[in-house]
Parts: C-alpha cells; structure tokens; sequence
C-alpha cells in the first residue's frame, strides 16, 4: 500500500528532530531530514508534520524544513483525528512517529511506520520500522514498495499470459481440428518453467537501487 499513498504525515519530535531539546536550544532537526522532506514533495506526496509544541516552535520547524501544512499543540488523539480525516476526504495515508503519542495515528493510517529508536508501543502499532531512524529510510520504503509493484504486475501479466495459451491446449481445445494434445509431463515442465520465471522475476527487487 504504500506505493499509493497520498500523504505523509510526519511526528516531529523524534522524527523529524532528534527529540533531546536542550538548554537555550530549541529540539535539533536532524541533518537529514530536510532533504527526505524535499524528495517526498518531489515524488508528489503531501507532507504534513504534527507536533505537539506550542504555535510558534511549530512553525519555526516547519519553515526551516520547508513544510506548508503543520499542526501544533497535537495530543494523540488530535493526530488520529487528522489521520482520520484525511482519510474521510478520500485520501490515503502513510503516518511515521516514534512514541506513545503516535500510536493510535499509527494504528488508524494504511501505512504505519515507527522510527526503530522509538518506543515499543509505536513499534508494535506499525506495518514498517526504519531500523536506523533515519527519514530518508522513507524514500527508500516508497521506492521498494513501487518496485514491488511493478514486479507483482509483471508476474501477474506473466501469468495470465501463459495460462490463456496453455489452459486451451492442456484441455484438448486443439485436439478435434488440429489433433494437438500437450503431454502430462511436458504440461509438469512448462508450468515448472513459469513458476521459475516468476520466482527470478521477484528475486530481481533485491536489486532495486533504493
């Protein structure tokens, strides 16, 4: 699912930011997550970020990333209702968090990914864990998940294929005008063949550069 996921809504801290704000220090964004921000905008995804930070930290965090849509003051069950009703205008949802905060989001979003250095309960609520908590990890995450796609349609393709051929001729359709019947153990061969076809078909995706 998640290669047809209309938005992301991101967990600040922890996720976005390393979560240890310190003294006179506003909580620090960590170095990578402006550019996996830009290349999600980049793929066409909707990007919102959620937090729980009063008005004013939200949106100094949000500039300095590049993110539009924000959500300050969040409690969880503000982040579920967003989740909640993005879905209600038909959108489909990929939500990424890594505490307590976020678990019933996580649990409401098709795609629910916890950052791996979260807590247990965001881990257990979510399909996907980026076992290096690193933003970037969800580019990579899209584009496996398009690959798999692709690969799961070329094999299905693959398998209409060679059972609109095969099927007439294994039942004897060519038999009363062309006297062709296909053998038991050449059929055994052939379906051998493309059930071969279709396993190195998907071994391929352990190539895909993410």
């Amino acid at each position: 699912q998640a290669a047809t996921v209309d938005v992301i809504v991101l967990d600040k801290t922890g996720t976005i930011t390393e979560g240890n704000p310190k003294l006179n220090e506003k909580d620090r964004i960590k170095p990578e997550s402006p550019a996996a921000i830009q290349a999600l905008q980049k793929q066409g995804k909707r990007v919102i970020m959620l937090s729980g930070d009063k008005e004013e930290i939200a949106k100094k965090i949000a500039q300095e990333i590049g993110i539009k849509e924000y959500r300050s003051q969040c409690l969880p069950a503000d982040k579920e209702k967003v989740v909640r009703e993005l879905q209600e205008k038909g959108l489909k949802v990929m939500m990424v968090g890594d505490g307590v905060n976020d678990a019933p989001a996580l649990a409401r979003a098709e795609v629910s990914v916890a950052i791996g250095a979260g807590t247990d309960v965001a881990i257990e609520s979510a399909d996907v864990v980026l076992m290096k908590s690193n933003l970037q990890d969800v580019n990579k995450l899209l584009k496996l998940s398009q690959a798999t796609m692709q690969c799961i349609k070329q094999n299905l393709w693959w398998a209409f294929f060679y059972n609109i051929i095969c099927i007439p001729v294994a039942a004897g359709c060519l038999y009363p005008h062309f006297g062709i019947l296909l053998n038991p153990m050449l059929g055994a061969a052939t379906m051998s063949c493309s059930s071969l076809s279709v396993v190195t078909n998907a071994l391929r995706l352990r190539n895909t550069k993410l």
